[in-house]
């Protein structure tokens, strides 16, 4: 397994419970060793089903937030347009920080950190030949790429790389904010809140510990920022408010008092991406399907995860046969959710706000 995301993690640790040893493969040097990024969404069918395989979803919603889940909806003007919030007893999409999705996997799973994989050659005398950055070789019977949108494992069976969408986030954060900032603490709420306008939007999604994610989404050239140091907070945030310019106050404060802002142009790969079977390799999660960040992802990866280490532990005693059997499932499914994503993107981030808010109401009808 190369990646220790939820994809590779809920594989291993799938394959754990049923007794079988997997290696998982991972370049960062430590857990801890960047950022995990900011709150998920599992859903009942998706991700919590992943869960409830690796025999985790009791812990998980010892830990996760279902008030999470509100969802406020405000015009440019900070008019309120709708304010969704779950029931008490609503566990359908509850939230979880990666991080702590994160540790709950990676209970007693073996992870060999710092171990960054630059090629996958199949198909050799002795299995999968992987090849490392540090010079070391390995062979394998089973190759299975959990390594993302830039996967090194994803030229072994493909060809595709992932392209640019035109929709861009900036990312920034508020810390303690329920402290420091109570007036935006209420604006964002329980879960989340975005403001949608022409080709632009801004989405504020509380974490736990009083963190907030936000997120300006638009519409622009991979190039937009030619002219701007990323690394300069002030210019950055002078240019999104000059690009949110005229929206109310209180939203604008979102950016204003962001700490750090990083650039997130959205790729994505073909929307029906397959692949000749190629034995000993295969994929998961975004080095297989890389859609719009729009809750399906990770839930997908997750389960892909589980379902192909089920497949391998009581499947076929074939394991190319078994793995082959995964793939035109995941295929299948992932391609539903690509062209869902990918037009669920267009709607949010376009010319015309109120497909933003009509996808609202399909999805979250009140």
């Amino acid at each position: 397994m190369i990646g220790s995301g939820p994809a590779g993690l809920t594989f291993a640790r799938v394959l754990h419970r049923h007794g079988h040893p997997v290696t998982v493969l991972e370049r960062d040097p430590a857990p801890d060793a960047r950022p995990p990024g900011g709150t998920l969404d599992l859903h009942e069918g998706l991700g919590q089903l992943a869960l409830d395989k690796a025999g985790l979803l009791a812990e998980f919603q010892a830990l996760s937030r279902p008030e999470g889940q509100a969802m406020r909806i405000l015009d440019t003007d900070g008019t309120v347009l709708r304010d969704w919030r779950p029931r008490p007893d609503d566990r359908a999409n509850p939230e979880i920080d990666r991080g702590q999705l994160r540790d709950l996997l990676l209970g007693p799973l073996d992870v060999q950190w710092g171990r960054g994989v630059t090629q996958v050659a199949p198909g050799t005398r002795d299995g999968v030949l992987v090849h490392f950055a540090d010079g070391r070789q390995e062979t394998f019977d089973l190759v299975v790429g959990a390594d993302g949108a830039w996967s090194r494992v994803r030229p072994a069976v493909s060809s595709a790389t992932p392209h640019y969408t035109g929709v861009t986030y900036v990312e920034t954060f508020l810390d303690d904010v329920d402290t420091r900032h109570p007036d935006l603490a209420r604006l964002i709420g329980d879960g989340s809140v975005a403001v949608y306008g022409v080709n632009r939007a801004l989405v504020a999604q509380r974490n736990s510990g009083g963190h907030v994610k936000v997120y300006a989404q638009f519409r622009a050239p991979l190039d937009w920022h030619t002219n701007l140091d990323l690394a300069d907070v002030e210019a950055v945030r002078s240019s999104l408010l000059a690009l949110f310019d005229g929206w109310a106050a209180p939203v604008l404060d979102l950016l204003r008092h962001g700490t750090a802002f990083v650039d997130r142009p959205l790729y994505v790969l073909p929307v029906s991406h397959t692949w000749t079977h190629v034995p000993g390799v295969t994929l998961l999660g975004d080095a297989a399907h890389l859609m719009p960040p729009l809750g399906a992802g990770a839930n997908l990866a997750m389960l892909e995860g589980a379902e192909l280490a089920e497949s391998i532990a009581t499947g076929p005693a074939d394991l190319d046969e078994a793995v082959h059997a995964f793939e035109e499932q995941m295929w299948a499914r992932a391609g539903r959710w690509a062209k869902i994503t990918t037009a669920g993107l267009e709607r949010l981030v376009s010319p015309d706000p109120a497909e933003a808010l009509a996808l609202f109401d399909q999805v979250q009808p009140s």
